[in-house]
């Protein structure tokens, strides 16, 4: 009997003495998981590839060349920006850029940080008065721009309803005016991001630790100095952000400008991206047109770069 059981006991095969033999069926499904994410983003990379980078490159090969109603490819080197930066319109656009630039980002960190301050005094209505401040930015900037044109022409918006009511000495033709008209356009920007900047802003400020203000109050810091020394220095990231959003919005700012005055009065509110659609397309010199485009992407890049050096050299 003892015989009979080790006999058997020596013929039965030990599963692990094979070892495990692995499924063709298994691996396969593995290596389609891990390719899915690969295969689901492809597309979109080629798109990208194609549609983006491709045509920076090919705008870039454009204002090399004498391109004017269609692409050349006749190559004059540097000419196009050199012939770019000796137009007068140019210079009024790098002019506009500039003012419409410092005003909106100025104005539109300082009252979006206001309106954050304003709502994280934990005040009642809160939940109402953020999406009415946000709402602006839902909108698209030809809307904005078709609307506020409408508000501030003086034959039927703000002047002529206060002539309706009454006060006939009133004026406010600025949109009519090449002194002013590019602070209109600086007006609806505001208007539209100011709830954008109020949102990043407040989330910057709810997430302060509260146990660094409650030590504050207890050593006797006033308000004035707990948002001067401590609150506002935290916010340092957030500014960024703003910044560099705006910045960029600002440089390629044109349906708004074209919404709101096409560019005018005359060339008065004329801006980088006017003046890019206007001689690409309409004044059938491509190449100056092309030439512009690059100098509005480096200059964006210029605001990017060291946004991305500073958030990889944080999170390294």
């Amino acid at each position: 009997m003892a015989i009979a059981t080790t006999s058997a006991t020596t013929a039965a095969p030990s599963p692990s003495s094979h070892g495990a033999r692995p499924t063709f069926g298994g691996n396969l499904s593995e290596r389609l998981r891990d390719a899915l994410p690969k295969i689901v983003m492809s597309p979109s990379i080629a798109l990208i590839a194609v549609f983006v980078y491709g045509f920076i490159g090919f705008t870039t090969y454009l204002s090399l060349t004498d391109s004017r109603i269609l692409p050349s490819f006749d190559f004059v080197g540097l000419a196009n920006y050199i012939k770019l930066f000796g137009l007068r319109n140019w210079g009024i656009a790098l002019k506009n850029l500039a003012i419409f630039g410092a005003l909106y980002i100025v104005i539109c960190t300082v009252l979006g940080l206001a309106l954050a301050i304003l709502l994280d005094q934990k005040i009642r209505g809160e939940g109402v008065l953020r999406p009415v401040y946000l709402y602006p930015m839902a909108l698209s900037f030809i809307v904005t721009g078709t609307a506020w044109k409408w508000f501030l022409d003086p034959g039927l918006g703000l002047e002529h309803t206060m002539h309706l009511w009454g006060w006939t000495s009133f004026q406010f033709d600025w949109i009519k005016s090449r002194d002013f008209a590019i602070y209109t356009v600086v007006l609806a920007a505001v208007w539209q991001s100011s709830g954008f900047v109020m949102a990043m802003c407040l989330a910057g400020l709810r997430g302060i630790n509260d146990e660094i203000l409650k030590a504050a109050q207890i050593d006797g810091a006033s308000n004035f100095n707990l948002y001067r020394r401590i609150i506002i220095p935290q916010l340092r990231a957030t500014f960024l952000s703003v910044f560099v959003i705006l910045g960029h919005l600002s440089i390629k700012s044109y349906d708004l400008v074209i919404a709101l005055t096409g560019g005018g009065p005359g060339r008065a509110t004329e801006m980088p991206a006017t003046f890019m659609y206007s001689y690409t397309f309409t004044r059938n010199q491509m190449g100056v047109g092309a030439s512009s485009a690059v100098i509005m992407l480096l200059t964006i890049v210029a605001i990017m770069v060291p946004y991305l050096y500073r958030e990889l050299k944080h999170r390294s």
